[in-house]
């Protein structure tokens, strides 16, 4: 598995940045609803990242990541109809892991890659507290919705489906 310096990239961009952030170390786990317990909060207040591949015409294909609630489900129909696509669907590990950045489980709400295009659910950049894995399975970081919004830059739409059971 290679190596990404992805988790420094992104405390570096905080700091510069001048973010608030909360750092929290805990037992490796990539499941949201598992890690959302061991932070001890909300599944709604995690940012859920899933890296699709939307086929828009015959010729063009774009990366998209995915970030909403974690108690939720992204909505490929939406996705498709964001971008007037034929297909919306999972990338593929190796894909996803390479424009990510990151492992499975530990995707990002941001992208340090040209050719991956951040989409974000309103009710993600709304949050006053929003958690997720900080690239790593053993430590999480929380900051605002609003200054995830400011920073990551996300094309904010409705993309999440309903509240998963």
């Amino acid at each position: 598995m290679p190596e990404h310096d992805t988790y420094q990239r992104l405390i570096t961009l905080l700091d510069s940045a001048a973010v608030d952030y909360e750092l929290i170390d805990h037992a490796p786990e990539g499941s949201t609803e598992a890690v959302s317990a061991l932070r001890g909060h909300p599944q709604s207040e995690a940012a859920k990242c899933i890296v699709l591949r939307v086929k828009v015409d015959r010729r063009t294909t774009r990366n998209v990541l995915a970030v909403v609630p974690g108690d939720r489900r992204v909505d490929l129909a939406a996705v498709k109809t964001l971008y007037s696509a034929r297909y919306a669907g999972f990338s593929d590990a190796e894909t996803a892991e390479r424009l990510a950045r990151s492992v499975p489980g530990t995707v990002l709400p941001f992208s340090f890659d040209a050719d991956l295009e951040v989409v974000a659910d309103p009710d993600v950049v709304a949050q006053p507290r929003l958690y997720f894995n900080a690239a790593r399975l053993d430590r999480s970081l929380v900051i605002s919705g609003a200054d995830y919004a400011r920073l990551a830059a996300p094309r904010v739409e409705r993309i999440a489906g309903p509240t998963v059971d």
